[in-house]
């Protein structure tokens, strides 16, 4: 196998962007696209309409950053594609769907809080510590860290598949936890937590997490990190527009001949939350087949079976039984990219290493997404957005009175990342039907929040008016429960706006097998 030098394999030419109205963005998207493609010419033209920046004020450019990111993934379609000659982004479009959470309806109603009580800020001795509490396994580790008996915290006798998580906790458990959080620092709340095997995270300032062992790490990796795998077969799998005919391709709306860029390309998706799930459903957009699978002893939690389930079937499989393992190869054996947020090293147990996978099942192209990173002292730690906020000091930087910790106006790592990991998937490949072998593509949550922190700041410019969203940005689909509303996916191929597959929403319906 080879690392990330590989790239040089590829064809290199200056990038160029045209038909651009906010420049602002230029340097993000050219760092952007080098990450993905290697140095690569840009495929086609690309146009941004629309200033997005009241829609998303921060100190940071997040809004410059989403556009950068969604853009990045349109460009690797269109260079998978051959045949794509225009790329266009709304700005107000994009800064909605960074924020799609929000606008989630589910038969007119809304699903619930995005965190539950226990997931938050506890000012501490010394400073702040979030922690992250909405699966109710994280909550039992951070009560038992805590020396907080469970039954004493005002737990909901309810935790059924529809009701577990967010929302469980009562003014009890609060009051519990932050009276344990306000007698120990920041730094022992935090290493408590972790110990227990929960979720938290001491306030650090960018300068105090580039000074800490895995900051300094996080800091020397690039955005996208590629690993090559020489194997034979390689080139036996379905690679590119032109040898996919037999999987029937998906034509463009809109009267175009030629099919979604993705079409024909199997997904396997073992991703949880938000920033893995955004990957594949824009992967379904662009035309690609979505099957996800999920543990069946821990369920998803709503808001996520609806938001992160769009354009997919979903199935339940066990894999730590005999028969669900063999499943899953069986799967891969035909599956194109798997694209995984399983903590570094949690897959070996499965036979689902780098190279097992590749060894097993060449050809494949593995994107990998964790919180902190595949190396260093975090490198097994369990981490979300709001979390990786706080450690690499974006919580401090987005202080509205240099006290208490900010946060960006989205979870712009979990959904900037998710169109990172979906541009990683599709410049894989475009770069196997080049070179063949398998492509493995990590990313991390801490490794964008490095590159957003690496940006020149900007102007938070106060939202004087509600958010809503454009009508014709927003689309319903079916579900057992009512249609769901949700945003549609950002972006037009040579004047076509993408839209979601007319799936119903079902979480965990399907079997787990490739129609």
């Amino acid at each position: 196998m080879r690392e990330s030098a590989d790239a040089a394999r590829l064809a290199r030419a200056p990038s160029r962007i045209d038909r651009v109205t906010n420049a602002g963005w230029r340097t993000l998207l050219e760092q952007a696209w080098e990450a993905v493609s290697g140095g690569t010419v840009l495929p086609a033209e690309i146009a941004v309409t629309g200033p997005p920046s009241d829609e998303l004020p921060s100190t940071l450019p997040v809004a410059d950053a989403a556009l950068a990111c969604t853009g990045a993934a349109l460009l690797a379609a269109a260079a998978l594609s051959g045949h794509t000659r225009s790329v266009a982004l709304d700005a107000r479009q994009v800064a909605a769907v960074v924020r799609s959470e929000a606008y989630l309806r589910v038969d007119g109603k809304h699903i619930g809080p995005g965190f539950a009580p226990l997931s938050r800020f506890w000012p501490t001795a010394d400073g702040w510590v979030r922690t992250h509490g909405n699966y109710p396994w994280h909550r039992r580790a951070l009560l038992a860290a805590l020396d907080i008996p469970a039954e004493s915290a005002d737990t909901s006798a309810t935790h059924s598949a529809e009701h577990e998580g967010a929302g469980d906790d009562g003014a009890a458990a609060v009051d519990a936890v932050a009276a344990r959080m306000a007698e120990m620092s920041a730094m022992e709340a935090e290493r408590r937590v972790v110990a227990a095997g929960g979720v938290a995270a001491a306030l650090r300032t960018p300068e105090q997490w580039l000074a800490h062992p895995h900051g300094r790490l996080v800091a020397q990796q690039p955005l996208i990190a590629d690993t090559w795998f020489d194997t034979a077969a390689g080139g036996t799998r379905s690679a590119g527009v032109s040898q996919k005919a037999g999987r029937g391709g998906t034509p463009l709306s809109g009267g175009s001949s030629h099919p979604l860029p993705a079409s024909g390309i199997r997904v396997l998706d073992l991703t949880r939350v938000i920033a893995g799930p955004v990957a594949t459903r824009y992967l379904a957009a662009l035309g690609a087949d979505i099957l996800r699978l999920d543990p069946p002893d821990r369920p998803e939690l709503p808001l996520h079976r609806y938001d992160g389930l769009v354009g997919k079937r979903s199935a339940l499989l066990d894999v730590d039984t005999p028969g669900g393992a063999a499943r899953l190869h069986e799967l891969l054996d035909a599956t194109d990219v798997l694209v995984h947020g399983y903590r570094p090293g949690a897959l070996s147990r499965f036979g689902l290493g780098a190279s097992a996978l590749a060894e097993r099942h060449p050809g494949l192209v593995v994107v990998a997404l964790s919180a902190w990173g595949r190396h260093g002292p975090w490198g097994g730690r369990r981490g979300f957005d709001s979390i990786v906020q706080v450690a690499t000091g974006i919580a401090a930087r987005e202080s509205a009175d240099g006290d208490r910790p900010g946060a960006l106006p989205c979870q712009l790592l979990d959904h900037g990342t998710g169109y990172l990991c979906a541009a990683a998937a599709l410049d894989g490949l475009r770069r196997r039907a080049q070179s063949g072998g398998t492509w493995l593509r990590e990313l991390s949550l801490a490794r964008t929040a490095h590159w957003l922190l690496g940006q020149p700041p900007t102007e938070r410019v106060a939202v004087d008016h509600p958010r809503v969203v454009d009508a014709g940005w927003l689309t319903e689909l079916p579900s057992e429960p009512g249609p769901v509303l949700t945003v549609t996916p950002p972006g037009a191929l040579d004047g076509t706006g993408l839209r979601w597959p007319d799936l119903p929403v079902r979480y965990g319906a399907a079997t787990p097998t490739w129609d």
